[in-house]
């Protein structure tokens, strides 16, 4: 059993009974699911595109991604249906809890001036959306084999129903949120 989940089971779950009131174990807001997605809209004219981000989001994930496709045709993006323009990996399991304490353990330390993830990338359903502006902070990708840095999305799905509920979950799990800005 990995250690995030281990501490789920034995301190965020009692944590979060006792702060909000559960009546029951199974209403504790749980992990759902990691999605991890690149966005790859050169691919249109760079066919290696897509096969370099393909190779750096199986390197990340451990998993082989899935080709994205577009919905409509854009004429101003050069863009038809059925186009492929991203990559996508769906984490679950001991993979999700693997990589989730990577993620909190590991990459986040290795971004520059890091103040903390914004706490206001909840979706409204209690999911997180953390954006990053460049693959290389994942310490499995080698900065001199890359062609190109290029953006990488991950949305943590959470069985919560509100965003306090999914932040209250996260932020037991140890996910550095950035202090609040009030002045």
């Amino acid at each position: 059993m990995s250690r995030l989940k281990e501490k789920y089971k034995n301190e965020v779950t009692p944590a979060l009974v006792e702060r909000v009131g559960y009546k029951n174990v199974m209403q504790v807001p749980r992990l759902e699911k990691v999605v991890l997605n690149i966005g790859v809209g050169e691919a249109i004219q760079n066919a290696k595109a897509l096969e370099a981000a393909e190779g750096d989001l199986a390197t990340i994930s451990g998993q082989h991604p899935v080709t994205t496709r577009a919905k409509k045709s854009i004429a101003a993006f050069r863009l038809r249906a059925g186009m492929p323009i991203g990559l996508k990996v769906t984490l679950r399991g001991e993979r999700m809890y693997d990589f989730l304490d990577k993620l909190l353990n590991t990459v986040l330390c290795r971004i520059r001036e890091f103040q903390g993830v914004p706490r206001n990338s909840f979706d409204g359903r209690g999911n997180y959306t953390l954006a990053f502006r460049e693959q290389t902070v994942f310490p499995e990708i080698e900065y001199d084999k890359i062609d190109k840095a290029r953006g990488l999305e991950v949305s943590i799905v959470t069985t919560a129903k509100t965003d306090e509920e999914g932040r209250n979950l996260l932020e037991l799990l140890g996910m550095p949120f950035a202090p609040d800005q009030e002045e």
